[in-house]
């Protein structure tokens, strides 16, 4: 069994653009609130005439489709979008002013690699979590903050590097 290689192969190996300087983004899409969600109608099961529901084929209910399971670098995205997340408030913070780039970065990422359902959510979780996280701790810039998005740039390099060298195509 082989696994499918990656679909953000050029986006990845583009991604931290070696270098070039960076610039960081905002916390991106907001999950909508848990407890507010409105409740989706119900469609009301039509009895044919006669009066007996057919049975479901092998009487399984009608479901949406699953997205399967996640390709087997998971892990390292969603790692990479908390350093997105991260950058892009500290690039910003520390007068780089490109937060807006890295934004669009992880916008490319879920583009090519989760367009919608759980997948998106849990990227997106880890992209506010990284942001967030340095948010909360640094008003401004500081000598570690500068350190912290060194260490980002090179681990994020490495990770897009990776994912595209052990599961692309070429």
């Amino acid at each position: 069994m082989f696994a499918q290689p990656a679909r953000a192969q050029d986006f990845l190996q583009n991604l931290f653009g070696w270098g070039q300087q960076h610039s960081a983004p905002r916390v991106i899409e907001r999950a909508p609130p848990q407890g507010k969600a409105k409740p989706k109608k119900k469609n009301a099961a039509k009895t044919p005439p006669g009066g007996k529901q057919q049975a479901q084929p092998n009487g399984a209910a009608q479901q949406p489709a699953a997205e399967g399971p996640p390709p087997p670098y998971e892990p390292q995205l969603l790692r990479l979008s908390e350093i997105l997340g991260a950058l892009s408030y500290l690039r910003d913070l520390c007068g780089s002013e490109d937060g807006e780039d890295w934004r669009g970065k992880m916008s490319s990422l879920l583009e090519a690699e989760a367009k919608t359902g759980q997948r998106r959510l849990k990227l997106t979780g880890a992209f506010n979590r990284g942001f967030r996280g340095y948010e909360t701790t640094y008003r401004s810039c500081t000598p570690n903050a500068r350190l912290a998005i060194s260490r980002y740039l090179d681990e994020g390099g490495r990770i897009a590097h990776d994912i595209a060298y052990r599961y692309g195509n070429s």
